[in-house]
């Protein structure tokens, strides 16, 4: 996969909010053990708070990885954040495995405003139900959210319509 084109006129480094996606090298379904997950989410928890960033929202799926953050401060710098989760997340996964955990590059959207954040933190929580993981997202073990509740984000789906895009 080559890396998604980045726009030219923004620099990801600031206060602003992010949609991430990062998928799993040869899309293997390596988030099926709790340990993995768990594992992969305290790197990236880790790389949050010394990059400055909060994690919003997440959801592991089986073969990818969804996340809503947002930079804390004028130096919170979305690539150095990316970079060093992924890097960090895939050496603990290496040792386990020996094999790669991410495949390059990864996918993003820059959000406008906090109530873009919501809904895209409605999408990222409602994914195992629409690929059939799950009746009820409160079912599911390896998906949070840090600033909603799971009640709050699935109303604004019933409101709005699940949806397959943000």
């Amino acid at each position: 996969m080559s890396r998604p084109k980045r726009l030219s006129n923004r620099s990801y480094v600031g206060q602003a909010q992010y949609f991430l996606t990062f998928c799993v090298r040869d899309r293997r379904s390596v988030f099926v053990e709790t340990s993995v997950v768990n594992d992969t989410l305290a790197q990236i928890q880790r790389t949050a708070n010394e990059e400055l960033f909060a994690v919003l929202a997440y959801c592991f799926m089986l073969d990818h990885l969804h996340l809503l953050v947002r930079g804390l401060d004028r130096k919170s710098d979305l690539r150095r954040f990316v970079k060093f989760s992924k890097a960090r997340s895939g050496r603990k996964y290496r040792k386990r495995s020996r094999e790669r955990l991410w495949q390059d590059g990864y996918y993003d959207r820059i959000l406008r405003d906090d109530a873009d954040a919501k809904r895209y933190a409605a999408y990222i929580v409602s994914n195992p139900v629409r690929a059939g993981l799950v009746a009820d997202a409160a079912r599911y073990a390896y998906l949070g959210a840090s600033e909603w509740s799971l009640e709050e984000l699935t109303s604004v789906l019933s409101m709005e319509g699940v949806s397959s895009t943000p």
